[in-house]
């Protein structure tokens, strides 16, 4: 049974009216060639929409776009930057449904969950366009008394946006909003594998006024091909990047000649650290939470439960019994908690994630395979008494498995939670106060979640440490990834 309102006319009807083109200076054009790229909706591997295949000569016209339309777009007044951005926000209110669908249809998040994702997505866009106007300078006397300095903030220049697949429309919202509040251009590259979201996204930019070639979108089926050359053009100023660590290094290096200013939200290996004083109900909601929105297939999905000893039975009693009651299905069907993954090889790689930790002495409690028959299905999995070793505690493991190790002591669980390259997220269960803010300094991430399973919001700085990446997105941090500080002396006025 579809979810109330949603019937496949209504998804023909929205797919046709997603453009098919390359937006490139305010035009929807063919790609060089006419090349096509299939897109496919993962819960049924049916192919949804055929749309341009950006070529390096495309991604080098949408970047002259960007470029030629730089100059006027940050001489616009903040206030009116502020005021296309708002619009954009009450567009997409206006239009969620659609953006829901949409996103379950090419990427296959649960219906419920897209909804979920377009308020947060549209959060960006409110709370940029209140950024817009409240970029600060200052102005004083030097400490020798013979000039006053002038510290302003300036536009960074044009900028190269590259999005992941797992969360299409926020992601895309939480680079393009800063962007263009700080008064940058920006040439946006979605992933190969959700591009719909993107283009039906730049039509709601357009329908509120976004002037054009401020924003422009390529669609690409060789992405190395079509954005290294963009990375390497001298006028490029900024590269934001969101996506897998390997990936983020390579894009490092090729920024590096440019000296480009650079954001890299990368992988993550999230700890759920669950303390014998925990209490139990918070932590298997927020388990829950933190391992299975989006399947799973998050950055900020916790990775690693490491729960104390005394209590790991229970808390694996009760994480499964909720598992064993999730529904797996087409995110439009009613009740549906566990969509497709996005592919073949994510099913691949739990699969094998699993396979390792139970060879390795581990149990599974629930799930544990794919699912047979169409789509890219993979059961909610619970898996226990995860030996040190395990693939399954270094890899991201990007799909629904609940991994859990257990630990005797606080410096125990702290060494645990650290052992790993990354740190984006972690996640802590305590009703110790103490403790609390003992792990807020022992913890190496950039982001925590004390007694709570989701910690992402537009007014707070999202990224992390170590090989989890660089900068931050959202919060007042946010737009100033897309500023370059200018100091100016003049003479003492006196």
């Amino acid at each position: 049974m579809k979810e109330s309102g949603v019937t496949d006319n209504r998804e023909t009807d929205l797919l046709a009216s997603v453009p098919e083109g390359l937006y490139i200076a305010g035009e929807w054009r063919a790609a060089a060639g006419a090349k096509t790229l299939k897109v496919y909706d993962p819960s049924n591997g049916n192919v949804v929409k055929e749309i341009a295949d950006a070529s390096p000569e495309d991604g080098k016209a949408a970047l002259d776009a960007a470029v030629e339309a730089f100059p006027a777009w940050a001489a616009t007044p903040a206030r009116e930057r502020a005021e296309i951005l708002r619009r954009a926000f009450d567009l997409l209110q206006e239009r969620k449904e659609d953006f829901a669908l949409l996103m379950t249809v090419e990427m296959g998040k649960p219906l419920a969950e897209a909804r979920g994702e377009v308020a947060y997505g549209g959060e960006f866009l409110r709370w940029f366009s209140e950024e817009t106007t409240r970029v600060q300078g200052r102005y004083g006397a030097n400490p020798e008394g013979t000039g006053r300095m002038i510290v302003s903030q300036h536009a960074v220049g044009p900028c190269f946006l590259i999005t992941p697949w797992n969360f299409p429309l926020a992601m895309a919202t939480r680079k393009i909003a800063p962007a263009l509040a700080a008064g940058c251009t920006v040439v946006i590259k979605p992933a190969e594998l959700t591009p719909l979201t993107t283009l039906y996204f730049a039509q709601l930019l357009e329908d509120a006024g976004v002037p054009k070639g401020v924003v422009n979108v390529i669609t690409t089926s060789t992405s190395g091909a079509v954005s290294e050359p963009i990375i390497r053009d001298p006028r490029l100023r900024k590269l934001s990047f969101t996506g897998s660590t390997p990936v983020g290094q390579k894009l490092l290096e090729q920024a590096a000649q440019g000296v480009l200013r650079t954001s890299m939200e990368l992988g993550g290996n999230a700890p759920f650290v669950v303390f014998d004083d925990a209490d139990l109900d918070k932590a298997v909601d927020g388990a829950m939470l933190a391992k299975f929105r989006n399947i799973g297939q998050a950055c900020t999905a916790a990775n690693r439960f490491i729960v104390h000893r005394s209590v790991a039975d229970e808390f694996a009693r009760r994480v499964t019994e909720r598992v064993q009651g999730m529904k797996i299905g087409r995110g439009t069907e009613d009740g549906v908690q566990i969509g497709p993954l996005i592919d073949d090889r994510a099913v691949a790689k739990a699969s094998a994630l699993v396979t390792d930790a139970v060879e390795r002495g581990a149990s599974v409690q629930t799930g544990g395979k794919a699912v047979e028959g169409a789509g890219t299905f993979y059961e909610p999995t619970v898996v226990t008494d995860v030996k040190p070793g395990s693939d399954i505690l270094r890899e991201e493991i990007f799909g629904p498995v609940l991994a859990i190790i257990p630990f005797d002591d606080e410096d125990d669980a702290v060494r645990l939670a650290n052992d790993t390259e990354y740190g984006l997220v972690s996640y802590v269960f305590t009703e110790n106060l103490a403790r609390g803010q003992r792990m807020i300094d022992k913890l190496e991430t950039g982001m925590m979640g004390l007694n709570v399973g989701v910690v992402s919001n537009a007014a707070a700085p999202f990224g992390g440490w170590k090989m989890s990446g660089l900068g931050r997105e959202g919060g007042a941090e946010g737009i100033h990834e897309y500023l370059q500080t200018k100091y100016t002396l003049t003479p003492n006025p006196f």
